[in-house]
């Protein structure tokens, strides 16, 4: 890599191996959740997800760019941790609880890679495409909020008991 050009084609095929990575993690989570609300929550990300998955795919057709190619490690390593609470004995409060941190950590590692290359975008002149990934940036924000509503409202405090 020698330009900044270089680093958003790297970071975008980045996010794009995250997303698709996430549509096939999405549904476990979903299944495990007891939560109704949570689980529309995963119901409704799960369709963003796919959405912001398509967005990449025409933020990197408009720049010939082939989104295809980068395995990115960082989610994988989140949806391993995931996974393995998944696969944990605990009550389905506790566990609903559980799921919506692991989700967390999954839309914080999203918002903060949406950032960087809204930015990287913004400095390399790439504003159209910027717009586009700002809807998904914005979309990353509310399943944020969603996720971290429902904890605090609902889900955590039946975890205490």
């Amino acid at each position: 890599m020698k330009t900044l050009k270089d680093l958003f084609e790297h970071r975008i095929k980045d996010l794009y191996s995250a997303e698709d990575q996430l549509i096939k993690a999405l549904p476990k989570m979903l299944e495990q959740a007891t939560n109704e609300n949570l689980k529309n929550s995963f119901k409704n990300h799960l369709e963003e997800t796919r959405f912001q998955k398509k967005r990449i795919e025409e933020v990197c057709e408009n720049l010939n760019i082939d989104p295809s190619g980068e395995d990115c490690k960082a989610m994988k390593g989140l949806i391993e941790e995931a996974e393995s609470f998944l696969a944990e004995d605990a009550e389905d409060d506790v566990k609903d609880a559980g799921i919506i941190a692991e989700a967390q950590r999954i839309e914080h590692y999203e918002i903060s890679g949406y950032g960087t290359l809204i930015r990287y975008a913004k400095e390399l002149g790439y504003d159209k495409e910027a717009e586009k990934l700002v809807q998904s940036l914005e979309e990353e924000y509310r399943a944020d909020e969603d996720l971290n509503d429902l904890a605090k409202d609902k889900i955590n405090k039946k975890a205490e008991a």
